[in-house]
């Protein structure tokens, strides 16, 4: 055991996150060098999920940071959030040192908390970078964070190499895999009697905005869950909080099918096992349904430039002539073995190593481009 241990601020600010999150924050916890801190923001704050209730039952929280407002999810309303946020982490950062700032992926809470510790002084890590997807804003915004980190904790080779063509030192990039791995094997497939309760669904559809007008996002959710619905019974899970949120859930709330506006990480991942079809575009068909068989129909644009694999029938022009023929192919050829460069399942572990057994000495807070 180091004679002191470093502390390393968990920073989460949604859902998707968090389910990602989870094991990475245990493995912290649990590692004799590594104290950690979690802080709570962005969505996990706001009504009526307030998933924050979720991290809170699982760690202590050291503080929360509130940064989106409710009913505001428009592009400029998340630009206004990422100033609180900004501002809500550097006084934070302030009032409590840490020697390190671990965020994922490519959401706004993530980006604030990761050029306040950088612009600060304080080192970043940064967990799934190199990716690629298009998303609202997402593929500059996972860039955006890498040029700011210190410490790259990519899933891939595939996406560490990106890393690297991007001026990045190779000796700050380390492959963990992906923490969306690490638990799937402690979540078994939902029991009857919880099937029963969500109205035994052949389909999950799980559509997030592309930053859309609310009209267009009602359209294109009304239109894709008239084509699952004439396929089979469909289970539509609430949207995150993007631009245009507002259209999918009143096309939801509109439909004659099951709805839930969250389901915690264990009941959804144990759900894809009981179902026959993912139907949307969330990066958890490609990730988490690649580990697990699961077929995941992907629609439109908003994961275009990430890494599919075998499970993923890819529909990038989302029209009704190309997704109900992909529909009728993935429930005609069900699960799958697949597969995918993510890891083994132990990204959490691998990353409380490298947060505890750098060199502040060679790892400077100071960068250069290696080109």
């Amino acid at each position: 055991m180091a004679d002191q241990q470093r502390t390393i601020a968990v920073v989460t600010g949604s859902r998707a996150d968090y389910g990602l999150l989870r094991p990475v924050m245990r493995a912290i916890h649990d590692h004799a060098d590594l104290q950690l801190r979690v802080i709570v923001t962005g969505v996990h704050l706001l009504p009526p999920e307030h998933t924050a209730d979720e991290v809170a039952h699982d760690f202590t929280i050291a503080d929360t940071i509130p940064m989106q407002r409710p009913g505001e999810c428009s592009r400029l309303e998340d630009a206004e959030a990422l100033g609180r946020g900004v501002t809500g982490f550097a006084q934070w950062l302030s009032r409590h040192p840490v020697d390190v700032v671990l965020v994922l992926g490519d959401r706004i809470e993530a980006l604030a908390a990761a050029a306040a510790a950088s612009v600060g002084g304080i080192r970043v890590a940064h967990l799934h970078g190199g990716d690629r997807a298009e998303g609202i804003a997402d593929e500059a915004i996972r860039h955006a964070i890498t040029k700011l980190a210190h410490i790259h904790l990519p899933a891939t080779e595939q996406s560490a190499k990106r890393i690297e063509g991007m001026g990045e030192d190779p000796d700050r990039i380390h492959v963990v895999g992906s923490p969306a791995l690490d638990e799937l094997a402690d979540f078994p497939p939902l029991p009857d009697e919880k099937m029963n309760a969500l109205g035994w669904p052949e389909i999950v559809m799980l559509l997030h905005p592309t930053g859309g007008a609310i009209e267009h996002e009602r359209a294109r959710a009304a239109q894709l869950l008239n084509l699952c619905q004439e396929a089979g019974k469909v289970l539509a899970v609430h949207p995150n909080h993007d631009a245009g949120r507002e259209g999918i859930v009143e096309a939801i709330d509109n439909a004659r099918c099951g709805q839930r506006d969250h389901l915690p990480r264990r009941e959804f991942i144990g759900l894809l096992r009981r179902v026959r079809l993912l139907v949307g575009n969330s990066s958890a068909g490609l990730i988490e349904g690649a580990a697990i068989g699961v077929r995941c129909i992907n629609v439109g644009r908003r994961q275009a430039g990430r890494d599919m694999c075998a499970n993923v029938i890819n529909v990038p022009d989302g029209e009704p002539d190309s997704i109900k023929p992909a529909i009728a192919r993935g429930l005609a050829e069900g699960l799958v073995e697949v597969e995918h460069g993510y890891g083994d399942g132990r990204a959490g572990i691998r990353t409380a190593a490298v947060l505890a057994a750098f060199d502040p000495a060679r790892l400077e807070l100071v960068k250069r481009n290696t080109f």
